[in-house]
């Protein structure tokens, strides 16, 4: 029961740091910038943690060589999924930028469990997983994809439709949202793995973070010819902007500290259930400067539909 609940915890506050990154790439006018200064917190708030612990910060050079390089990918990953949806945003829109990595996510999800990849448990496929998991995207879609559908043909007539219609190959990029998606759930079955040879979640997930803090700090060089904060970016804007790395760190850690215990299938379900409710929250109450967006039914009927997906993913 505690790993379910850090599940829905954890799933419940990124989209809290999803907010807080995009009123911080307003302000850093760059969203690889700011995913830069994300991972950047993050990576600083798990040194502390693993300095508070006694862990090291370094690994033995023995560690490097006895164990699968796959181990190191996590990082990677994570920098990949993130450009992704930067990437098919403009080419898919809003719901589909949302939808089709997440469908990716839960198969990819059930495959690792399936077929024990990254040295995962095995939990076979059944028919009631399988269902659970099609309850899983019924209900995203009506939390989801049916209230924003409504929101725009209400306000912007078929403004989702044209956004996408002319662009070429929308095929292609379907698919490539669903792989972004399957290299989510593959993050999170590699680090899960990484903090259990550790024997460190937290060296896990501080692992994870600096290969990608040190990914985007050569993104960013190579894109902005510097690292060039905009006037008024510290003194005109909140606190809490840069903090959003935080709330990051402790989704990476939670994920590496659950695999071990319920398996990536179940960790990917639950934390994305937890992360719909997080999405209610913010918009109904327009936390962190989001747009309010108050919960309407259809929102309702969809966690509804989720619970059950969980529920059958989880017992059987």
């Amino acid at each position: 029961m505690l790993a379910i609940t850090i599940a829905i915890a954890i799933g419940i506050a990124l989209p809290m740091e999803t907010a807080i990154n995009s009123r911080l790439q307003g302000t850093l006018k760059s969203p690889y910038f700011a995913s830069l200064m994300s991972f950047f917190m993050g990576t600083v708030l798990l040194t502390a943690l693993l300095l508070a612990t006694g862990r090291s910060l370094l690994i033995p050079g023995t560690f490097f060589t006895s164990h699968p390089w796959w181990i190191w990918l996590g990082g990677v990953l994570a920098v990949v999924y993130l450009t992704g949806n930067i990437l098919l945003f403009p080419k898919l829109g809003g719901i589909q930028t949302v939808l089709m990595p997440i469908l990716g996510e839960i198969l990819m999800g059930l495959l690792i469990d399936n077929f024990g990849w990254f040295a995962s448990a095995q939990h076979s496929i059944t028919w009631l997983r399988a269902f659970g998991a099609i309850l899983m995207i019924v209900g995203i879609v009506f939390a989801v994809v049916l209230p924003e559908r409504a929101r725009k043909n209400t306000f912007q007539g078929s403004a989702e439709a044209n956004e996408t219609h002319h662009v070429p190959h929308r095929g292609f990029w379907q698919l490539l949202g669903i792989l972004f998606g399957a290299f989510a759930a593959g993050q999170t079955a590699i680090n899960g793995h990484l903090g259990h040879l550790l024997k460190s979640p937290i060296q896990g997930a501080y692992v994870s973070f600096l290969v990608g803090t040190l990914i985007l700090l050569i993104v960013v060089l190579i894109q902005n010819h510097g690292l060039r904060f905009p006037v008024g970016a510290i003194s005109h804007n909140p606190w809490w902007i840069w903090f959003g790395g935080f709330i990051g760190a402790l989704f990476v850690l939670g994920n590496v500290y659950l695999v071990p215990i319920i398996g990536t299938g179940l960790t990917v379900v639950i934390v994305l259930f937890g992360q719909i409710i997080g999405g209610l929250i913010v918009d109904q109450f327009g936390w962190f400067g989001a747009k309010r967006n108050p919960i309407v039914p259809l929102k309702i009927i969809g966690l509804l539909i989720m619970i059950v997906g969980v529920l059958l993913i989880k017992l059987f």
